[in-house]
């Protein structure tokens, strides 16, 4: 069912509210989901948030162009909306970014019009609990410019037989990309793109609320990072690009970038990935 939304929903109560249900969800690959797909039409970008998220991510401002990542930053608080209700069924605390898949068909005008649509795609098991796919949709003059899938993975344990049954299928190892660039980064990294995208998860923000949930220090966003990369990766203006977060960036830190045409990560010194991504030109086409 179509839900449609007068204005993007505020974050900070549904941070809040996912936080206070999450004790009291029981995940499971089998569980029942929110079908509903949210839409928010007429969405005009506030260009201020805009060009505070391109200083952020090291993207120049002032381009009229939304940059590649920008519409999953849009779906976010849709996507939160969701997330976040009773009838998730994964805990929002602790659940995992692993994954985005993006199709640009065309550049998107920063002063256009847009309809954005959301919906939670799937549940599945995976070898270290269950996973989420969610989807986001930007389309203007009716037809699908932008779209993306995210899967988000909520850590519980598992049968033997989903483990075995959901082992990603072993691929050929790639040469090692050509290091381009090493970025010191600061610890305050969390707390500035979350100012600018909207996102608090709190073991962003201080090491404090990190050490809660294991780790010693704050981490930086799985999109921030992707983001980074990006703005210092030529794109073309159509183009399919499938990222995996494989490991928490923890500030503050120095990391390399390297890069080939086609690929690109964002790697510790020692060569041990943060973010692996593959980048596509996609042919000129119809849109629907």
């Amino acid at each position: 069912m179509s839900v449609t939304l007068t204005q993007p929903p505020a974050l900070a109560p549904l941070l809040a509210r996912g936080a206070l249900l999450s004790p009291f969800k029981r995940p499971r690959p089998d569980a029942d989901f929110p079908h509903d797909r949210l839409v928010l039409p007429e969405l005009r970008v506030d260009l201020a948030k805009l060009a505070a998220y391109e200083r952020v991510c090291g993207f120049a401002t002032g381009a009229d162009a939304l940059p590649l990542t920008y519409p999953h930053v849009l779906g976010f608080p849709l996507a939160m909306r969701l997330m976040s209700g009773r009838n998730f069924p994964l805990p929002l605390l602790g659940l995992v970014h692993t994954s985005i898949d993006i199709t640009r068909r065309r550049a998107q005008p920063a002063t256009a019009e847009y309809e954005l649509a959301v919906h939670v795609d799937e549940l599945r098991p995976h070898r270290r609990g269950t996973e989420a796919a969610v989807t986001t949709e930007l389309r203007s003059a009716g037809q699908t410019v932008w779209e993306s899938r995210s899967t988000y993975l909520s850590r519980h344990r598992t049968t033997s037989e989903a483990s075995t049954a959901t082992e990603p299928t072993p691929r050929e190892p790639l040469p090692a990309l050509p290091a381009l660039a090493d970025w010191q980064l600061a610890g305050d990294v969390g707390r500035r793109y979350a100012s600018a995208s909207g996102d608090h998860n709190p073991i962003h923000l201080h090491p404090l609320a990190a050490r809660l949930f294991g780790f010693p220090r704050a981490l930086a966003h799985g999109m921030w990072t992707l983001a980074r990369c990006l703005a210092a990766h030529p794109t073309p203006e159509a183009v399919t690009l499938q990222a995996t977060f494989r490991s928490p960036v923890l500030l503050p830190t120095t990391v390399t970038y390297a890069a080939t045409k086609s690929h690109f990560e964002l790697r510790t010194p020692q060569n041990h990935p943060h973010l692996t991504a593959a980048i596509t030109p996609l042919a000129r086409q119809g849109v629907n």
